[in-house]
């Protein structure tokens, strides 16, 4: 698997290099790859919708410098700002045990044990997708999958400026709040320091998933 920083990059450019590479992967000439990076300030629906979910008009959401994106992904509204980390794994996943609910469910494994490497206890919560402290909603996750390959991905707050998320009825989840990683840990995080965490336990996670035979 490749794994590729992007830094911070558009929404709609990183999604075309997920197609890309998608696109390649069903070819037959790509191999999977990880891609860790941060947005600008943007609200994304995924295919639940979302749009009734959002508490400011386009126009005020324009002059917060931010924008509205419509996703193919799994789920409902979320917002992707700086000292957020996103990550886009297009990974093959016909042959890995469990295909996509283990998937997800290692996808939310990964960001729990990377908050617990900061000392930050997080879990899942029932009937709640995501990642969870007792303070809030740590870590969102929303997945497409075209041809057995998986795209879009997670988000997990990092730094202590969650002001975006005042826009929006978090995941269409009536009195669900957000925290961060930095306010959790009581100390201000570097994102590039969980980038590198996020890594190797995706690593470890996933190389540990066994692939079927045949």
């Amino acid at each position: 698997m490749e794994i590729l920083d992007l830094g911070l990059i558009d929404h709609q450019e990183a999604e075309t290099i997920q197609l890309e590479r998608l696109n390649s992967i069903i070819a037959g000439d790509g191999e999977d790859a990880l891609y860790l990076l941060e947005h600008p300030p943007v609200v994304t629906l995924g295919r639940q919708g979302g749009l009734d979910n959002l508490m400011v008009s386009e126009e005020q959401l324009f002059a917060m410098g931010a924008k509205v994106v419509q996703t193919a992904r799994g789920g409902n509204i979320t917002c992707h700002y700086p000292g957020q980390l996103v990550v886009y794994p297009v990974v093959r996943i016909e042959k890995r045990r469990g295909g996509i609910k283990k998937f997800f469910h290692d996808m939310e494994e990964t960001a729990i044990s990377t908050a617990a490497r900061f000392g930050v206890k997080a879990a899942r919560a029932e009937g709640r997708p995501g990642v969870w402290t007792d303070s809030g909603k740590l870590c969102s996750i929303g997945i497409g999958v075209r041809k057995w390959i998986t795209y879009h991905g997670l988000s997990f707050n990092i730094s202590r400026d969650m002001s975006l998320f005042d826009a929006i009825t978090l995941c269409g989840l009536k009195g669900a709040q957000p925290t961060s990683l930095s306010v959790e840990a009581g100390r201000d995080i570097d994102t590039q320091e969980v980038k590198d965490v996020f890594k190797q336990e995706f690593r470890r996670i996933f190389e540990n998933t066994p692939v079927a035979q045949g």
